[in-house]
C-alpha cells in the first residue's frame, strides 16, 4: 500500500471477521430484547445477522459482496414495513454500543462506529409515516 492510500476502516478493524463478531455480539443482545425481536424474523435470524455482517462489512471498505446478493442497500425502504420510533431506536442503539464497546478498543475505530449508527438509526425512525411500500 503507497503511502497515499488510506487504510479503511474496514482493514483497520481486521476485515470480514470483526464484523462477524460485531454483529453477533449485537444479536446476542437483541434476541431477548422485548421491543425489537418481533421486529426480526423468527425463522431466518441467522439470515437476518449474515446480512447485517455483509452491509457493514461493504460500508465500511470490505467487499461487495451485499450489493451482489441484495442490490443497493436502501436502508430507508427496506425497514419502512416495520414501525421504528424512539423506544426501537434506542434499543437498537443500545445493543449496538454494548458490541462496539466489548468489540473495539476506545480509539478511532470506535469512534467512526459510533459516528455512523447514531444517525443511522435516527435516520430510520419512521414512526407515524405510513410504512407500506408502493409498486414500482
Amino acid at each position: 500500500m503507497s503511502a497515499d492510500q488510506e487504510i479503511t476502516v474496514y482493514e483497520a478493524a481486521g476485515g470480514l471477521p470483526f464484523f462477524e463478531r460485531l454483529v453477533a455480539a449485537f444479536y446476542e443482545g437483541l434476541r431477548y430484547d422485548p421491543v425489537l425481536r418481533p421486529l426480526y424474523p423468527e425463522d431466518d435470524m441467522d439470515g437476518a445477522e449474515r446480512r447485517l455482517v455483509l452491509f457493514l462489512a461493504q460500508y465500511w471498505g470490505g467487499p461487495t459482496t451485499y450489493m451482489e446478493e441484495r442490490g443497493h442497500p436502501m436502508l430507508r425502504a427496506r425497514h419502512m414495513p416495520f414501525e421504528i420510533g424512539p423506544r426501537e431506536r434506542d434499543h437498537w442503539l443500545l445493543h449496538m454500543a454494548a458490541a462496539v464497546e466489548r468489540e473495539t478498543e476506545p480509539g478511532p475505530i470506535r469512534d467512526a462506529l459510533m459516528d455512523y449508527f447514531v444517525p443511522a438509526a435516527e435516520h430510520l425512525r419512521n414512526d407515524g409515516m405510513q410504512r407500506t411500500i408502493p409498486p414500482a
